[in-house]
């Protein structure tokens, strides 16, 4: 598909609003728009509770079966549609006929489908995922830019620049079908954490995320309680940009790839936080970070060293231009 180099390209963003999700195709489309002029619209896709758990192969008319309060995905139709997760796939596997082949379709992660129904696909590399129209990377596609780290900072900067340095930022996930949280391990980790900062004479900047479980939290909250720094409690705006940008050291739980993928893409440390299981894609996921020289497992030192920044976003957006002929 050839689109004319001098229009501004429309992108639609497409996912079911969780965050983690469409982070990973708006960071897609803003990485596009860093490289060409486009236009980008969030679209966010939610079904009537009939519909919700339904198997996609059974949702024949998928916009009879949105909610109200459910974007519509209607003419005129974009140039680009970055859609992931399995509410988007009813939309993007019928986008190419229904927009006449005006459409470039792009799906992130594995769609657990049939490929041909799109112009592109870009999984993370661990799932292994092949094809003509395949482009894997490592991780997930992100948010992160020199740009949106550098204002999220300044927004901040009252409540950040009188942290003592070093300054660690520590992205706490939660309990997942790959991996166990429980109170002991996150009073371990806390202690571990807390004796590292202390040793370093530094602060901490923490975040949980939605996953996190309710005694986790609390049981890290009240151990580092006690340590310079900063422990969000979810009230107002979203500091998380604005950790990563001001650390010197980032420290995440090993059952997110998109916090791993964000960590990297900042260019600083990133000490990786064992928790109880594990998966045969998770464990392929890390050694890949660690090969690449992203991330080590903690070891309970606040050790410093250097390695290129992932620009896997980048290069996922370069090679969706260069598909389109842009």
């Amino acid at each position: 598909m050839a689109v004319s180099a001098h229009a501004p390209l429309s992108i639609w963003a497409v996912s079911d609003g969780r965050a983690g999700i469409e982070n990973q195709v708006l960071g897609l489309a803003e990485a596009v728009a860093r490289l060409t002029p486009a236009e980008v619209t969030v679209k966010r896709l939610a079904y009537k509770p009939l519909f919700d758990r339904w198997p996609n192969a059974l949702r024949l008319w998928p916009d009879a079966m949105l909610a109200e309060n459910s974007d519509r995905l209607e003419p005129p139709w974009p140039d680009l549609m970055i859609a992931a997760g399995r509410a988007s796939l009813p939309f993007s596997t019928r986008m190419k006929r229904r927009s006449g082949g005006r459409t470039f379709v792009v799906q992130v992660q594995d769609p657990r489908t049939q490929l041909d129904a799109f112009d592109l696909v870009v999984p993370p590399r661990h799932d292994g995922l092949e094809g003509a129209n395949v482009f894997p990377i490592t991780g997930s596609p992100n948010r992160i830019a020199p740009e949106r780290l550098a204002q999220a900072k300044a927004a901040f900067a009252s409540r950040l620049e009188p942290l003592p340095s070093p300054r660690t930022a520590v992205l706490i996930g939660g309990a997942s079908k790959a991996y166990v949280f429980s109170r002991d391990r996150a009073d371990a980790l806390a202690a571990e954490i807390a004796e590292a900062v202390a040793q370093a004479g530094g602060s901490v900047m923490v975040t949980f995320s939605r996953r996190t479980p309710a005694e986790v939290r609390a049981a890290m909250t009240a151990r580092l309680g006690g340590v310079p720094g900063w422990i969000w409690d979810g009230e107002g705006e979203n500091p998380y940009f604005a950790f990563l940008a001001a650390a010197d050291h980032i420290l995440v739980t090993e059952d997110s790839t998109n916090m791993a993928t964000e960590a990297g893409a900042t260019g600083k440390p990133v000490h990786v936080l064992s928790l109880e299981g594990g998966s045969a894609k998770f464990d392929a996921l890390h050694a890949e970070l660690e090969q690449r020289g992203v991330s080590r497992r903690f070891d309970g030192r606040l050790t410093t060293w250097t390695y290129p920044a992932l620009n896997e976003t980048e290069a996922a957006a370069r090679e969706i231009l260069r598909r389109m002929g842009r």
